[in-house]
């Protein structure tokens, strides 16, 4: 490693963060005969009131002590369920539609397998900071039962001297809500905005799959906080949607990181995964790193933020660490010298190294310098892990003269780097 600094602090996976998300029986009915849906509703149906009261308590004494309002959770999922049953609420007692609304419910340890691949932006509020120091907001690969990845949040701030202090955990954590949709859900082009509960922090709110192009996971964001041409700011991130089959690149847009617009990109460039959004225009065009072949780096340009085609080979895989492939690790970032950008390299058994480039300001295409070497790799400990021989970051942030890097461990942890800017140039 090169002259690269790592923080003492590390993030692990907890199976103890938990939030409730919907549970889905089938409404399909059969030969028929009522789904499994409406069955299990005409039984809550049929019991006394006495025995409605009595399940429900059983349920809030195993549940309402791990999770933030747990009783407006079930009155949220009962409407969404009576809005398919056309039930009226008026003849039914509070505790028969919190005890329907407890079955069409479950708990979910998003982060039990792993916390990996993290990316990093300053946080919108900067205020109070000391000269030197940085509030940053970081999102993080979640991993859960089934594989499946949802988008977790942290925040914190870094100091000049390199110190790190994380804003502790909330109690409880909740899932983003879904809000509206540009439409329908059987549409795969819908764009679906989800909201963050506002009793939540940033950092106690997870964002999980919501379409079917998502169902396996919002995987790997790589956030960047974008400057329109007008002065406008917002935080954009592109991530890989997987349905279980097939990827594809979708953006995360927000302005306050309260709500949340997950948007499908179109175009042959979104057919792949590891897609970088540059922090601004360039000659009027947006510019995007991508990888389009698996292998190498292009240089996309486009017109319109949601669709991209094409690209410009950039660079080539050329020392032996990177000789499987090459790609970003996230957005590239604007120095006076021109754009550095993270990378990542392969090489032989599949260990994953990081290394840098840097590009002129103005034109892009043109490769100003390279890391001969690798500035972070796998070693000792670090390779240990869900998937070994691993550290990937997607995206690091300046602050003053310093590159602070959150990186992935083995597909398992987050750990925090350091390396000065005058160092990573000098090794160009």
């Amino acid at each position: 490693m090169g002259n690269i600094f790592t923080h003492e602090m590390r993030l692990l996976a907890d199976p103890s963060r938990v939030v409730v998300r919907p549970f889905h029986l089938a409404w399909h009915e059969k030969s028929g005969n009522p789904s499994r849906s409406a069955q299990l509703i005409r039984r809550v149906l049929e019991l006394d009131e006495e025995t409605v009261e009595s399940e429900l308590a059983k349920v809030l004494r195993d549940f309402d002590k791990r999770h933030w309002q747990t009783r407006q959770v079930f009155r949220i999922r009962f409407q969404e369920i009576n809005a398919r049953i056309g039930l009226d609420p008026a003849e039914l007692s509070e505790n028969v539609q919190l005890l329907i609304g407890a079955y069409f419910c479950h708990e979910y340890s998003y982060a039990a397998a792993a916390l990996t691949n993290p990316s990093i932006v300053p946080h919108p509020d900067q205020s109070g900071m000391d000269e030197g120091s940085l509030r940053f907001l970081m999102s993080a690969r979640a991993v859960g039962e089934g594989h499946i990845s949802s988008v977790a949040f942290r925040e914190g701030i870094v100091t000049a001297d390199r110190e790190i202090r994380l804003l502790p955990l909330p109690p409880f954590a909740t899932a983003a809500n879904q809000v509206d949709m540009g439409s329908d859900l059987d549409d795969p082009d819908a764009s679906i905005a989800v909201h963050r509960n506002p009793d939540s922090t940033i950092s106690g709110t997870v964002i999980f799959p919501v379409t079917d192009a998502q169902a396996n996971g919002i995987e790997d964001l790589r956030l960047t906080k974008f400057i329109h041409d007008d002065g406008r700011q917002e935080y954009i991130g592109t991530y890989t949607a997987y349905s279980g089959q097939t990827i594809r690149s979708e953006l995360l847009r927000t302005e306050n990181f309260t709500r949340f617009d997950l948007m499908p990109m179109r175009g042959d460039a979104a057919s792949n995964k590891g897609m970088g959004l540059f922090p601004r225009t360039i000659d009027g065009k947006y510019q995007m790193i991508g990888r389009q072949d698996g292998k190498n780096l292009y240089l996309l340009q486009s017109d319109d933020l949601e669709c991209w085609n094409g690209g410009a080979l950039l660079l080539e895989p050329h020392y032996p660490w990177e000789f499987v492939q090459i790609g970003n690790c996230g957005p590239p970032i604007e120095i006076d010298e021109g754009w550095l950008l993270l990378t990542h390299g392969v090489g032989a058994m599949r260990k994953y190294s990081i290394g840098a480039i840097l590009l002129d300001r103005k034109n892009p295409m043109k490769v100003i310098g390279r890391t001969a070497r690798p500035i972070l790799s796998a070693a000792e400990d670090d390779r240990e892990g869900y998937v070994p021989n691993v550290v990937y970051t997607c995206g690091a942030v300046r602050n003053g003269d310093q590159i602070f890097i959150p990186y992935g461990v083995a597909d398992s942890s987050v750990a925090f780097g350091f390396i000065s800017i005058p160092d990573l140039l000098g090794k160009m």
